[in-house]
């Protein structure tokens, strides 16, 4: 079988190439990729090759496909997987395996696997540890952002509290409490208001703090306070750029008595500290957003962790339970991730878009690896579609839809761009 892949050879040397994949052995998988959406991660990798801590020393000689954030459907199957796994089937994956122990992980580390190809092998370790996951949803792009969505979600769990006199870490965000997002205009921040909104353990206010207006204005759109507050949820968004003190500012909206739960979404010091600035007692700060600088530092208040208990934890993705969570919160309608879409692109598109990632604006770049397109963002459809019917369809779905990309969208285009 051949497949068309995006690999990485070394820093910031990514390759469109066609190759033939081994026949599959009595434990793999072969699979059809249909969709991947591009990560920070993936650039993080592309930029800094063997360096990365998944990414083998070897890349040079023996390259590794890039994309994590992958769906599909089954296209063989090996014999000891036959009792749970036929052709057709569609799958989702959770990168995030840990398998013995090791940091390999598809995107980074498989020569054979990863979510910028049309075919992939999946070896026996996937099943075992029940990394494949089986999706019913209707389009596979929802299948595709189960692996963000699923980071959120471990974000959630893995903040913790405890009650005075006690040592015992009560797990996941204060109910009912303040909850800030800082960096939270973005594609992450828009996934977790609308994680946030449909999770079965609610803050009571959600504060997104940002410095560009036009994403504020975006986001606001696609998540609006009133379907918060239908929930009995205060949604509310801050432009911290401007003059004032952004301590103040965000605190104020907490009465004084400061955040629960605070999420840092961008490597960025003074936002670091911002949030530590409003922790109320025992608060706790999320320090989501990676960095690749290895010697990333910031100051934070030792007298509060000493005297009101704040804290601090960071979450690298999710696991396998948070990511069958977002998979059936999608299926019961309960999260939409489409929010965080605003590029649309073929396979040919990977290589040159994850390389220059922070330097493209918008939200998520959702690739199709099984059509050649390039990255085009989804407000450009209207002038593309003058001259093209593909776009002017295109531009008719979304429209009708908020927007937003859809699995009506995905349906046209994957009938009609193959």
């Amino acid at each position: 079988m051949k497949t068309k892949a995006v690999r990485l050879y070394g820093k910031n040397d990514l390759r469109l190439e066609e190759f033939r994949l081994p026949e599959i052995a009595g434990d793999e998988i072969l699979a059809k990729v249909v969709s991947d959406s591009l990560c920070m991660s993936s650039y993080k990798a592309a930029v800094q090759g063997p360096a990365h801590k998944r990414v083998p020393e070897d890349v040079a000689e023996h390259p590794v496909i890039i994309g994590h954030e992958f769906c599909g459907e089954i296209a063989e199957v090996g014999a000891r997987w036959r009792h749970r796994w036929q052709p057709g089937m569609k799958f989702a994956i959770q990168p995030a395996i840990f398998y013995k122990g090791s940091l390999d992980a598809p995107g980074y580390s498989f020569h054979h696997l990863g979510g910028d190809a049309t075919y992939v092998v999946i070896p026996s370790m996937f099943m075992e540890t029940q990394c494949l996951l089986p999706y019913d949803g209707e389009a596979y792009f929802y299948g595709s952002l189960a692996e963000p969505m699923s980071c959120i979600a471990g974000a959630f769990h893995a903040s913790y509290h405890t009650k005075p006199g006690s040592y015992v870490h009560d797990m996941g965000i204060v109910e009912g409490g303040n909850l800030a997002i800082l960096g939270g205009a973005g594609p992450m921040g828009l996934g977790t208001v609308q994680y946030a909104l449909g999770c079965d353990r609610r803050p009571g206010l959600i504060v997104v703090a940002d410095i560009d207006a036009a994403r504020l204005q975006r986001a606001e759109t696609l998540n609006p306070p009133a379907k918060a507050a239908e929930q009995g949820i205060k949604l509310a968004y801050v432009n911290v750029s401007g003059p004032g003190d952004p301590i103040q500012t965000l605190r104020a909206l907490t009465v004084g008595r400061g955040y629960d739960d605070v999420f840092v979404y961008t490597p960025v010091r003074k936002a670091v500290e911002l949030g530590d600035a409003l922790l109320g007692r025992d608060g706790c700060l999320n320090f989501f957003a990676g960095p690749t600088d290895q010697a990333f530092s910031a100051d934070f208040n030792f007298y509060n962790v000493h005297y009101a208990g704040t804290h601090v934890v960071g979450t690298s993705g999710g696991n396998t339970a948070d990511m069958l969570e977002c998979l059936s919160l999608m299926e019961r309608g309960l999260l939409d991730p489409a929010v965080m879409i605003t590029h649309i692109g073929g396979l040919d598109a990977v290589a040159s878009a994850t390389l220059h990632l922070p330097a493209i604006p918008g939200g998520k770049k959702l690739i199709y690896t099984h059509i050649s397109m390039p990255l085009t963002a989804i407000a450009d459809f209207r002038a593309l579609g003058k001259k093209d019917p593909l776009f002017a369809a295109l531009h008719g779905i979304v429209e009708a839809n908020n927007g937003l990309w859809c699995a009506q969208a995905e349906r046209y285009l994957l009938g009609n761009c193959l």
